[in-house]
């Protein structure tokens, strides 16, 4: 696996209310990937940049919603989301301090 791709598989994490319970509850983390990735991948880099052990990936497409603009109608770009489970003992904390 190249380094390099590694590096632009994770876009960066979801902080919601919906992700803080998830990982309250179950030990997920969850992050906006990139559209080609694949589980494995994604796995090999939470594990590399975090320095965690990952128990398993769920993945999810998330499509872009219908929008219009006075009289015209667009679309927003879809993008993938993944839930990284965590295995027991190991965190990953993006708020930082207590």
């Amino acid at each position: 696996m190249n380094p390099e791709r590694l590096t632009k598989i994770l876009l960066g994490p979801i902080v919601s209310e919906k992700s803080t319970r998830a990982a309250d509850q179950h030990g997920q983390v969850v992050f906006r990937v990139a559209k080609n990735s694949s589980k494995p991948e994604i796995k090999r880099a939470v594990e590399k940049m975090f320095d965690v052990e990952v128990d398993g990936v769920q993945v999810l497409n998330v499509k872009g919603k219908t929008k219009s603009v006075g009289r015209r109608m667009g679309r927003r770009s879809g993008w993938k989301k993944a839930y990284v489970t965590l295995k027991p003992g190991h965190d990953i904390d993006f708020l930082g301090g207590e």
